[in-house]
């Protein structure tokens, strides 16, 4: 067993490169090999060089006179000019150090190949960087496909979409009004010297000046605050359920809405379904957590035969699968496991879930459609085909959220674009059924 963080790095690394899982399921795995004090600097890496490595593959692009066929390799020398061109560790021991990752890996023969690379980086640093300027990826930190599709999509705002994803995400909690006033909450933070303010649009939002561990947020454990993203915290009252209701979350892992929905209306009849059972796992632990209580469905939402009683819904959350091309900043490893011929697959997907659940809602009903990806190809476009070959199904998304504009207004729905210190990525359209 491997003690070595770097070569845990690595290993988190090469699965990625290898699009063989997300950080969110290979970071546990690769935390419980190491020790306490190293985890911050595993994370630091992995997340680190998933973000820039559009930049750091072209770097090292220039200076390998042909690609390695060893992934391993290619992400100690990924790893190794992250160290070297955003961390405050010294060269020397950055070089040093990821020469000996290679020989804990047992790649004892790449070590002269990764030493000579990150030496000769270290030393042609501003002729490269000169020759590589104009290139977009390597300036904006994206892969070429995706530069193309959000200056194709949002032309005006493209610069500060790719420099917010850039950059490290605000830690947002959602204040669980039931048990406590977010001002109340806010004074609790005060007492234990934590700085913090109101979210801009969310009613219950709080932003921390500085992210901390969530054992130390005040009351965490008993439910009083959860971690979510104010954009996310939008999609309950913009459903709004009244009280009884029965109320579907389709797509619902980890669970942050279900909660929110249940915090918002304790009353509803809420069923929280997910195809994944470890992500349902999740659900059932945050919901444990906030003292809330739902039925757990695992199933495929898209086959309703399979878990539907036949009783139709008042209120659908259909948080569709989707790019996550609006949440980058918090999962920079879509850079490298999203494709651009995923994206039409994604629509499709996309676009049967809703007739699959449309059939369950009442008439007069409600369906909340959301992503968390930017691109209208799987936002907008996919409602308003849908609208469009679906009578009885219309746009009824408000262009105002408690008194502001909250948005970019679509032909259907609503976009949010991520912002540096601010909220995510998201899309919203409240589809209305008729009577």
């Amino acid at each position: 067993m491997s003690k070595d963080v770097r070569a845990e790095a690595a290993r988190v690394v090469a699965a990625l490169l290898e699009e063989r899982g997300s950080l969110a399921r290979l970071l546990p795995k690769a935390e419980g090999q190491i020790g306490e004090r190293d985890r911050a600097l595993l994370r630091e890496l992995c997340y680190g060089s998933a973000r820039s490595a559009p930049r750091l593959q072209l770097i090292a692009g220039k200076l390998l006179r042909r690609k390695s066929s060893d992934t391993l390799v290619s992400a100690l020398i990924l790893l190794g000019l992250y160290q070297l061109e955003y961390t405050r560790i010294p060269d020397h021991a950055a070089i040093s150090a990821t020469v000996n990752a290679a020989r804990s890996l047992g790649l004892d023969r790449a070590t002269g190949l990764i030493n000579g690379v990150l030496r000769n980086a270290l030393r042609n640093r501003e002729p490269l960087q000169r020759k590589l300027c104009g290139n977009p990826q390597f300036s904006a930190m994206h892969p070429n496909w995706l530069l193309q599709r959000v200056k194709a999509a949002w032309p005006l705002q493209a610069s500060d979409i790719l420099r917010a994803n850039n950059t490290n995400p605000p830690m947002t909690l959602r204040v669980n009004s039931g048990k406590i006033s977010r001002d109340e909450y806010l004074q609790k933070l005060t007492e234990t010297g934590m700085c913090a303010g109101h979210c801009a649009v969310s009613p219950v939002g709080i932003t921390l000046s500085a992210p901390v561990a969530v054992s130390e947020l005040p009351g965490f454990a008993e439910g009083l605050v959860s971690v979510q993203d104010e954009s996310a915290q939008l999609a309950a009252p913009l459903l709004a359920p009244l009280a009884d209701e029965r109320v579907l979350d389709a797509c619902a892992a980890p669970g942050g809405k279900s909660c929110h929905l249940l915090e918002q209306q304790p009353s509803i009849k809420l069923s929280a379904l997910d195809i994944d059972r470890e992500r349902l796992d999740r659900v059932a632990e945050n919901l444990d957590r906030c003292g809330l209580d739902a039925q757990l469905i695992c199933a495929d939402v898209a086959r309703p035969s399979a878990w539907w009683d036949g009783r139709q819904y008042d209120r659908i959350l259909l948080d569709a699968p989707c790019s996550a091309t609006g949440v980058i900043r918090r999962n920079p490893d879509i850079k490298l496991l999203r494709r651009d011929e995923d994206i039409p697959a994604l629509a499709q997907l996309q676009g049967n879930l809703l007739r699959a659940l449309w059939p369950l809602l009442k008439p007069g009903g409600c369906l909340l459609y959301a992503t968390c990806s930017i691109l209208p190809d799987e936002n907008s476009e996919v409602t308003t085909a849908f609208i469009a070959e679906t009578e009885d199904a219309s746009d009824n998304t408000p262009e105002l959220f408690n008194g502001r504009l909250w948005g970019e207004k679509q032909a259907v729905g609503m976009q949010r674009l991520p912002q540096t210190a601010a909220g995510d990525g998201f899309y919203y359209a409240l589809l209305s059924k008729a009577e």
